[in-house]
């Protein structure tokens, strides 16, 4: 057990810039005081204790504003940041080394008991502020929720999920540095650079029309000049790309 607490101090001081030292972050963070009485309702649940494991359960609701059922499965050194009203339902899967910041839902979508009705999360994966993860998919390792996303669908290894409904981003690949600086601390499941694939399509789309134009414009030029009449049509309201540009960035 104390062991398990000194693992769970050394990585949220190594992903917390606010955190000083470790008798602040065993006193203050509630995030870490759910994990260690979650481990002791989890334990009265798996050997029958159902009634003391949910009261248990229940007082850790009260004292830290984060709820998470006895039945649900919590791996090492996982870091719930600040974590009021996180809330992590019965059949849940949290790997090692997860960040799960304030607000967040890992919650079902079915009313069937004795099936997987809540997510699992796999290791190292970073869930932001406000997301909601509901159904009993997996998100993969490495992988990112942006604040606020609702994701209801599987989220591949190493990618981020942004949006409601979320969709997904596939980032370039980083170099190893990059790689584990990200692992380590990406604030509320934000990346820098990450581009919206929504707002990328949209940007595609609207520099296809601006080159459509172009030739259209071309191909009337040079049948005029060789002479072959082309009806007038009433002229087209003319846009600017730039603006539209800037719209949906």
């Amino acid at each position: 057990m104390f062991k398990f607490i000194r693992q769970d101090i050394d990585s949220i001081i190594a992903r917390d810039p606010a955190a000083r030292n470790a008798w602040e972050v065993l006193t203050c963070y509630p995030g870490l005081h759910a994990i260690i009485l979650h481990r002791w309702s989890s334990w009265c649940w798996r050997h029958g204790l159902k009634w003391l494991g949910r009261f248990i359960s229940y007082l850790a609701r009260v004292l830290t504003g984060i709820e998470i059922h006895p039945g649900a499965q919590i791996g090492q050194r996982v870091f719930i940041d600040h974590g009021f009203g996180v809330v992590i339902g019965e059949t849940a899967v949290v790997g090692d080394d997860c960040t799960i910041y304030q607000g967040v839902t890992l919650g079902g979508t079915s009313l069937n008991k004795g099936v997987k009705r809540h997510p699992t999360l796999e290791n190292n994966v970073i869930i932001g502020a406000g997301a909601q993860i509901l159904g009993g998919f997996t998100v993969g390792e490495g992988a990112k929720v942006g604040s606020n996303a609702v994701v209801v669908k599987p989220v591949p290894a190493g990618a981020t999920a942004v949006g409601n409904p979320a969709h997904i981003v596939h980032k370039e690949a980083l170099d190893a540095q990059q790689a584990a600086a990200e692992r380590m601390f990406a604030a509320y499941g934000v990346t820098p650079g990450g581009d919206d694939p929504m707002s990328m399509a949209l940007h595609g789309l609207i520099n296809n029309a601006v080159s459509q134009e172009l030739q259209i414009t071309k191909i009337i030029a040079t049948l005029k000049a060789a002479g072959i009449a082309c009806a007038d049509l009433p002229a087209a309201e003319k846009f600017d790309p730039t603006i539209l540009n800037k719209l949906v960035e």
